[in-house]
């Protein structure tokens, strides 16, 4: 026989923007979730103003006004899976802002949360593949010439978003919503009245997400950089541009940000078997998903700051915008100057012949 407290457990989560639903009624505890709540929708709002800017500024970039390298092949696709994942950041603030009721249905929970989970795991895998990359361009240069080609670039970015689809499907799966205090909740519903079961299935959906997308990139990022380390020390002919500089902040800040989120998910298993952390996990998950959402609008900045033909482009580009805009203004000007002199030269203007 479940108890109340599984029972509750089982069906409400903390990750996911669902850590509001055990606290207690207290005022203290009211006024602590709703703290929480502003400074969550604050980092969501500025991740998601500064995502659709910076994002669509480096899709734009790539797509457009840069020479088609490899290089610009990852940052293109890394920015798509940012910008796609902030776009959907207004569910999360509403959803947020109406103390966690969720008002547009069950397809939008499941599908909110499945990009959520394909940006994780998409930003991760590319992030993993440009530290590869990098230290098979600097490093291997005669085998990085012969197969180093962009067109395979293209079909490993397909197979990566194919497999941060794969791997994003238990949100689909298993994300549902219920009635829950006269409120609509977006939840992780595992399906089953055992609580054994629903354990095992949240625990192997936490273990795959931490494997996967933070462990096993975190040691091959780890190992290739430490070998490109030591091939600088050996060799002075190997040199780190400003581009690989950039891909190493790029991968600390993934990192940094998604850390204590990562952190804060497997302390939610211990929530089967003890409510020890319940307090640690009310105070801490928000903040923690709050950074890991906000990593999304990271990445453009540090384009911007350490890539200086980032910066040369978007200096170019600026320019050629605000060039263009005041050709346009002068243009509109002068035809409605043209527009409104044409009458008092006219034949038919009565006045024209008074005068005369």
């Amino acid at each position: 026989m479940m108890t109340q407290e599984n029972m509750d457990y089982d069906n409400d989560t903390y990750e996911y923007m669902e850590y509001g639903y055990l606290e207690d009624s207290k005022a203290e505890g009211y006024t602590q979730r709703e703290a929480l709540h502003i400074v969550s929708v604050i980092i969501y709002s500025l991740a998601f103003t500064l995502g659709v800017i910076g994002n669509g500024m480096v899709i734009w970039l790539t797509a457009f006004k840069s020479k088609r390298t490899v290089n610009s092949i990852w940052l293109q696709n890394l920015a798509i899976a940012d910008f796609v994942f902030v776009l959907f950041l207004p569910f999360s603030i509403d959803y947020v802002l109406r103390d966690f009721h969720w008002l547009f249905g069950k397809p939008l929970c499941k599908l909110n949360s499945f990009v959520c989970t394909m940006n994780m795991y998409a930003s991760v895998l590319f992030l993993t593949v440009l530290s590869l990359d990098r230290y098979v361009s600097l490093v291997h240069l005669n085998w990085s010439e012969k197969y180093r080609t962009i067109w395979r670039a293209w079909w490993l970015c397909a197979v990566i978003w194919i497999t941060s689809c794969c791997l994003s499907c238990p949100t689909l799966i298993f994300r549902d919503t219920i009635q829950h205090n006269g409120k609509i909740v977006c939840f992780n519903n595992f399906h089953d009245e055992s609580s054994r079961i629903v354990a095992i299935r949240h625990i192997a959906m936490v273990s795959l997400r931490t494997a996967v997308g933070f462990l096993l990139p975190f040691c091959t990022i780890t190992v290739s950089g430490i070998l490109l380390s030591l091939k600088m020390r050996q060799s002075n002919s190997v040199r780190l541009s400003s581009f690989s500089r950039m891909v190493s902040a790029v991968i600390l800040a993934f990192f940094l940000c998604w850390v204590p989120f990562h952190t804060f998910s497997l302390m939610e298993l211990t929530m089967h078997h003890t409510t020890y952390l319940h307090s640690v996990l009310i105070v801490g998950f928000p903040l923690a998903t709050s950074l890991a959402f906000f990593n999304s609008c990271v990445n453009p900045i540090l384009y911007v700051l350490l890539t200086k033909k980032v910066r040369k482009l978007v200096k170019r580009s600026c320019l050629n915008f605000t060039k263009s805009s005041l050709r346009e203004l002068s243009r509109s000007i002068s035809a409605t100057e043209l527009d409104s002199a044409l009458p008092s030269c006219s034949p038919e203007d009565p006045t024209a012949n008074s005068s005369v």
